[in-house]
């Protein structure tokens, strides 16, 4: 196996930094033997170049089998799905269509019935404004009629007031005169 840095470069660092030749052999065989039991492992789990063009190429005549069974596929079932499919949009576009009828009816229906209320409603209400109106006349009225009766009663209880002051004025000049 090839290693990728220098064995005998790390065995001198080593000795520099205070191992003895000994120990620091020992690190980088042991260093050396991790190494090499990683490597072992990852090279469990890897492919080959070889094994690999093979898994493409069974991968690759796998596809082309899908690709020819969806092409005949395609011609038989999914033309039949298709015909189906375009079956179900015309359909749904008459059924559309009917709903858009529908809706369009309901709306003048409504729209008609709304038009009706808002003129029973404003005939309703000029009803009401008429009553309205002579009901106010006639209050005007009947308060006019007591305005009028009350300043009649008014006048008829000053002339009663004066007649009776000046028929007491009259009686007491007679006794004014008389004891005189």
């Amino acid at each position: 196996r090839r290693l990728y840095f220098d064995t005998h470069a790390l065995v001198c660092l080593l000795e520099e930094n205070g191992f003895t030749t000994q120990q620091s052999e020992v690190i980088v065989s042991a260093l050396v033997k991790i190494m090499n039991t990683n490597l072992d492992m990852i090279y469990k789990d890897m492919v080959t170049k070889v094994q690999q063009e093979i898994a493409l190429q069974q991968i690759m005549s796998h596809i082309g089998g899908v690709k020819k069974d969806m092409i005949i596929l395609e011609k038989s079932e999914f033309s039949a799905l298709r015909s189906e499919n375009e079956k179900i949009k015309l359909e749904l576009q008459q059924i559309k269509k009917q709903v858009m009828d529908e809706i369009t009816k309901v709306r003048a229906d409504n729209k008609l019935n709304l038009n009706l209320e808002k003129s029973r409603v404003k005939e309703l209400h000029a009803q009401q404004d008429r009553a309205l109106t002579q009901t106010d006349r006639k209050i005007d009225t009947e308060v006019a009629d007591l305005k009028t009766m009350l300043e009649s009663h008014k006048l008829d209880n000053i002339k009663y007031l004066a007649g009776s002051v000046f028929t007491c004025l009259t009686v007491a000049l007679g006794f004014y005169r008389l004891w005189i």
